[in-house]
């Protein structure tokens, strides 16, 4: 058995870092609020009328949801599709990469962050539904991207120098990238 050492992180050191990251996503004031907004969807069968919706008396004693104040960004159906099928694939990655990271594979985790979220993975201007977002947004998504690509360059130094602190220190930026977009802007 090797010993242990802060700049080489256990796999199980590592899980537990990307289980952090996870968990302080969660406790943003976003997450918060949509976490305690009731939603019909969320109700147990019983508590719903034929049609699928809350019953009033129900719904009269909870406190009313927050009204959703993000900017709505107006996309054509096939547009709103596709970004948001690319956005769930984002998420797949960041689990596939933080699975890496927890095994040590910085090399494998580098190669997903740059050729599923990096600058690599970027085709044309930015891709076909970037036309109807607005400029902010835009900027935000290439920033998320260009994090993405400063994360594999930090994994890939961490296979290297087995420091995976900076690595992890990256992926927060990609994620807190994603979170702040999410917390402006919504798909219509």
């Amino acid at each position: 058995m090797t010993p242990s050492h802060p700049l080489f992180p256990t796999p199980a050191r590592l899980a537990a870092l990307c289980a952090a990251f996870a968990i302080a996503a969660l406790q943003t004031p976003l997450a918060q609020a949509q976490a305690s907004a009731p939603m019909a969807h969320d109700m147990p069968p019983h508590h719903m009328t034929m049609s699928g919706a809350a019953p009033a008396a129900s719904m009269a004693s909870q406190p009313a949801p927050e009204v959703d104040a993000r900017q709505v960004v107006d996309f054509p159906p096939a547009a709103r599709r596709a970004t948001l099928a690319e956005m769930r694939s984002h998420l797949e990655t960041m689990g596939e990469i933080q699975s890496a990271l927890s095994k040590s594979e910085f090399e494998l985790a580098a190669r997903l962050a740059e050729n599923k979220l990096g600058l690599s993975s970027m085709h044309g201007d930015m891709n076909d539904s970037a036309r109807y977002m607005p400029k902010r947004m835009r900027e935000m998504g290439y920033a998320m991207h260009r994090s993405a690509s400063q994360f594999a360059v930090a994994a890939q130094d961490a296979s290297v120098g087995g420091d995976v602190r900076p690595a992890l220190a990256a992926l927060s930026t990609v994620t807190q990238n994603c979170v702040a977009c999410h917390a402006i802007y919504r798909l219509k």
